[in-house]
């Protein structure tokens, strides 16, 4: 798995979580909907489904850092362990070094 920048946080990390459930055969991407944006509504979208996904899977947040956690919760109780683990704040997502 590459290294982030670190200083760019977020974006870099959900593009290399998505590059990597491809390559696990996992179709996936995350979306952002401007009209429940405008309803106070939660705006983004993460849905993923196939390859070791016996089910399709969708998260739902008001920030892209919200929505990432939550499909990461839901991907690794699916059985889908994806090496990434967000930091306690949310704010400064890490990837995990390989063991």
């Amino acid at each position: 798995m590459p290294k982030i920048d670190e200083e760019r946080g977020v974006e870099d990390v959900t593009l290399l979580i998505l590059e990597w459930l491809g390559e696990q055969g996992v179709n996936a991407m995350i979306r952002m909907d401007a009209e429940r944006l405008a309803d106070n509504a939660p705006a983004w979208t993460f849905a993923a489904s196939g390859g070791p996904l016996a089910h399709g899977m969708r998260a739902d947040g008001r920030t892209v850092q919200q929505c990432l956690s939550v499909a990461l919760a839901r991907l690794r109780d699916s059985g889908l362990s994806v090496p990434f683990r967000p930091s306690t704040a949310l704010a400064e997502p890490r990837l995990e070094e390989p063991s």
